[in-house]
């Protein structure tokens, strides 16, 4: 049944594609893909922004949005609006063109990368082979456009703010990648489509998820911090650290070239939550065999949301770090931690029986409920050790907390 209601909309899509001139076709189909996808995660976007200021401002003890609207709910139609008809002011020493293609060089991108992650089954918008190599490849051009809005402002808060996104995105982009490579490790394949069909598939009620096992779920929490921290997410929103440096590198930024800034990194948090969800939470798969008859994108979408909850609990809870915490959290704990989970899934992988391989007597013995019993304790022997150790290096005085000065009497 589930099978039957994913293929509504493909079907649909191909009796459109059907009924237009031979020739025409290829581009039909793309730009149907394409416009579902816009219109899919631009209306996600507007319902997460007044589900973020409602479920901060109930952190809070507030009310948040109630004006526009019953219970606030048109307030991004507002802002919307808002923002189109707000004077765009572009400082008198800027670079023109660099300062007007910075928001545009950052929406293209992240609307790319979306464009391999499957929301259904059968439901993506291109199907590439190297699917995760080109999401973070075309997801190193965020950086681009944030150095060139700091460049191009030429205001020094700008500037200072663009170093410090660039430094922060790229010392986190490095342990983002390698938490990525376990899970390609473990499925032979660089594509988003058959990472999730091998996790689709159920082992009694529950199924093949790859945070289901140590080395999966380690990978998956070093994911999200290093994804958050890509997305400039509270606690790692310095780049714009509204007491230091104003806003950041967008402070020269208004109407509606600040709101396409607003639009991309939401944009991109959600394209990140969804390859977390693709790598790790199975993607479009249902959690139980027993709910495998609800639509893959109805469940897809749910665990979206349920991530973007985390993020928002997350911002309206911590407090955000210093820079050299930040940094020191990258480079000593972010990095070493993701190369022990590719250690762990090898050790893993190596303890695993070969699907169709019969096993030997040896193997028998090692493969048995015994031996994976010892899988799991060597796998979070491996991950768990060095959390712990890393973990206390950091909390030591060293590097967390506030700093201390003593005085001569």
């Amino acid at each position: 049944m589930a099978e039957t209601l994913d293929q509504l909309f493909v079907l649909a899509k191909h009796a459109l594609v059907d009924s237009t001139p031979a020739a025409w076709r290829p581009w039909v189909s793309s730009i149907l893909s394409i416009a579902a996808m816009i219109m899919a995660f631009a209306t996600l976007f507007a319902l997460t922004t007044i589900l973020e200021r409602k479920g901060l401002g109930r952190i809070q003890n507030r009310l948040g949005p109630n004006r526009v609207g019953p219970f606030g709910l048109l307030q991004p139609l507002a802002d919307g609006v808002k923002s189109l008809t707000k004077e765009d002011l572009v400082p008198r020493s800027a670079d023109r063109v660099l300062h007007f293609l910075a928001p545009l060089v950052l929406v293209i991108p992240v609307f790319l990368a979306l464009a391999v992650v499957p929301v259904g089954r059968n439901m993506v918008a291109v199907d590439l082979d190297a699917g995760i190599l080109f999401f973070f490849a075309v997801g190193a051009a965020t950086e681009l456009s944030v150095f060139m809005a700091g460049w191009s402002s030429r205001n020094k808060y700008s500037v200072l703010g663009a170093m410090r996104a660039v430094s922060q995105m790229i010392s986190y982009e490095i342990p983002l990648i390698l938490s990525a490579l376990p899970v390609v490790m473990i499925t032979g394949s660089l594509s988003t489509v058959q990472i999730v069909e091998r996790q689709a598939v159920f082992t009694g009620l529950l199924p093949s998820w790859n945070v289901l096992t140590p080395w999966g779920l380690a990978a998956f929490l070093l994911f999200l911090i290093a994804g958050t921290a890509e997305a400039n997410r509270c606690p790692f929103d310095l780049p714009e650290g509204e007491s230091e440096i104003i806003a950041g590198y967008y402070t020269e930024y208004s109407g509606f070239k600040f709101a396409l800034f607003f639009l991309g990194e939401y944009i991109g948090l959600f394209a990140m939550s969804g390859l977390a969800i693709t790598l790790f939470l199975g993607g479009w798969s249902a959690p139980l065999a027993a709910l495998a008859f609800i639509p893959g994108y109805v469940w897809f979408f749910g665990k979206l949301l349920a991530l973007i909850f985390l993020f928002i609990w997350v911002r309206g809870t911590l407090p955000r770090l210093r820079m050299d915490q930040l940094m020191n959290f990258a480079w000593k704990f972010m990095l070493p931690m993701s190369l022990m989970t590719i250690l762990s899934a090898g050790a893993w992988h190596l303890m695993s029986p070969t699907p169709g391989v019969p096993l030997s007597s040896a193997e028998a013995v090692t493969h048995s409920a015994g031996g994976t019993i010892a899988r799991w304790l060597v796998c979070g022997f491996l991950v768990a050790a060095p959390y712990i150790l890393l973990g206390r290096y950091l909390t030591e005085g060293r590097n967390v907390g506030p700093r201390t000065y003593r005085y001569a009497d």
